[in-house]
């Protein structure tokens, strides 16, 4: 293939910890090796500009979000009033990231001649902001694909739905790019339905050569199984099967850990779980997928609806653990008991592991054309 020239904008990348910035980091490094010339335009942290040196990747910098986030502090009604300011000011204004689309229009000021412009979201004011600055004139690249991990407008899984004048923001964006690209074919009921044509399926991709798993025996005096990522109260919701965990006779020897950076869920149950429940602290994911390793299965905590899928699914097909999935509000204890006697028979499936190989994403990304 044709070596292509290819912009990558995206507010996760190296070293950041989230499903954005694997989607971004993995993205750019495969190109790289496929041949193509990769820019990747984002904010500047620690390590990026070197990691993209060594990877054969330029890096261009996007500007630093400069509005301060939110702080929570205080007890009792200080603590609500600042919870709520918090809140509320995300969702009414998508604070702080709204500051990403004028330091869009200013990165992209006399960029052009790109074969492709790959925007990633969340958040959404990546796209927003690559919508303000396209034009017929400057079109910056022949093509652009607008890469989206959770739909916006039609998200299931928060508590309130966005205001409705985020929607003229949504449908600007699908209108200006040739594709707009989602994970799973069940996102797609996600976006407004005179986009669907536009809309392609690339699901998350990872290196799978680059993960080490650990060699060493499963623990014998105790089962041993793990969870990492964040929770969503009254949909992400663990706190019932941490109900049932401590529930469970003392003799029952397990170590639940749990790598989160929603901690706030878990603390309540910890100590009643005499070091049965553990939360560890956060890791990189090469040291996590190696720790879960180690594990006798993990546990997966559904989504509402079916428009959102996690990402993490994808690493434990990689480590070919047993996944015991977590529907709150349905707690299947019956299928809790079996995990533990060793019974994996109600282990939920990954279909076609080979299509999150990264190699055949960043072919899919290719084939698209102009």
């Amino acid at each position: 293939m044709e070596s292509k020239k290819i912009l990558i904008t995206t507010n996760g990348f190296y070293p950041d910890i989230s499903p954005r910035s694997f989607r971004a980091t993995e993205l750019a490094k495969e190109l790289v090796r496929q041949g193509h010339h990769v820019t990747v335009l984002t904010h500047p942290r620690p390590g990026c500009a070197d990691f993209c040196a060594q990877n054969g990747i330029v890096f261009k910098d996007l500007g630093m979000i400069t509005w301060p986030t939110i702080q929570i502090k205080g007890s009792g009604v200080v603590r609500l009033f600042w919870r709520v300011l918090a809140r509320f000011s995300s969702l009414l204004l998508e604070y702080p990231f709204i500051q990403i689309m004028p330091l869009m229009k200013k990165a992209l000021k006399g960029e052009s001649g790109y074969d492709m412009l790959i925007s990633v979201a969340v958040p959404y004011p990546i796209h927003w902001g690559v919508a303000a600055v396209r034009t017929h004139k400057n079109p910056i690249a022949k093509i652009w694909v607008a890469d989206c991990g959770d739909p916006y407008m039609g998200q299931e899984n928060d508590t309130f739905k966005p205001p409705f004048y985020f929607g003229w923001l949504e449908k600007k964006f699908c209108r200006k790019a040739e594709y707009i690209t989602v994970p799973t074919a069940a996102s797609i009921r996600g976006y407004y339905p005179e986009f669907h044509n536009k809309i392609r399926v690339i699901p998350q991709g990872f290196k799978f050569d680059d993960i080490q798993k650990s060699k060493e025996p499963l623990p014998k005096d105790k089962i041993v199984f793990g969870y990492g990522g964040m929770f969503i109260p009254g949909r992400r919701d663990p706190s019932e099967f941490l109900t049932y965990l401590n529930s469970l006779d003392a003799s029952v020897r397990f170590e639940f850990h749990v790598y989160t950076t929603t901690p706030h869920l878990v603390e309540p149950f910890v100590a009643a779980s005499h070091g049965r429940i553990q939360l560890k602290p956060i890791v990189d994911r090469p040291t996590l997928l190696e720790a879960m390793s180690k594990m006798h299965f993990v546990v997966n905590f559904e989504n509402v609806g079916s428009t959102q899928t996690p990402s993490k699914l994808i690493d434990f097909a990689i480590l070919e653990k047993p996944i015991l999935s977590i529907k709150f509000g349905a707690l299947n204890t019956q299928i809790v008991d079996e995990f533990f006697a060793g019974n994996y028979q109600n282990a939920l499936t990954i279909e076609n592991v080979d299509q999150y190989k990264i190699e055949n994403v960043a072919r899919a990304f290719l084939s698209l054309k102009s």
